[in-house]
């Protein structure tokens, strides 16, 4: 094997293993208990697929398959670090983190969230970020309340 293939295949490996961090809101780490639960169980999987590509014998390969773990490791330890327990609302009088919020639009369709932490948050299964224009703008209202959100006016129906 020539120097010149080893160290093309080194600066090859580099560019694939020298992954950048996961960016970290800058908002409060707010979560659920199942999304402290999500948390941890994401970090504990990154970590074991970490492990796993440790052991694999060729250097190269394995800087190429722990690259991502290693980069999920660091962001997941940060975020179980910084996660900031939130119990669930004792009344649904008002529109709070951790809430489920039922709401219907100006064209009449009804929608349902819970209001979450940034990584708990999915849209699709039910779930936005409490830092969502339209979370910012049904927090601390109540049934009834007529609120606008991105030039759209949304009316509370039911809190749970």
């Amino acid at each position: 094997m020539s120097v010149a293939f080893t160290k093309e295949e080194s600066a090859e490996t580099a560019s694939e293993t020298l992954l950048p961090d996961r960016p970290i809101s800058p908002h409060p780490n707010l979560v659920t208990e199942a999304g402290l639960k999500a948390l941890e169980s994401q970090l504990r999987e990154a970590r074991e697929a970490y492990e796993a590509a440790q052991r694999i014998e060729d250097v190269n390969e394995r800087r190429r398959q722990a690259a991502i773990p290693l980069r999920e490791v660091r962001y997941f330890s940060e975020r179980v670090r910084t996660a900031q327990l939130v119990a669930s609302p004792s009344s649904a009088d008002s529109v709070a983190f951790g809430s489920t919020v039922t709401f219907r639009r100006e064209d009449g369709r009804v929608q349902t969230y819970r209001i979450v932490g940034e990584d708990e948050a999915d849209p699709k299964a039910g779930s936005i970020s409490f830092v969502s224009p339209v979370a910012k703008s049904l927090l601390g209202k109540a049934v009834g309340d007529a609120v606008e959100s991105m030039g759209h006016e949304l009316e509370i129906i039911a809190i749970a």
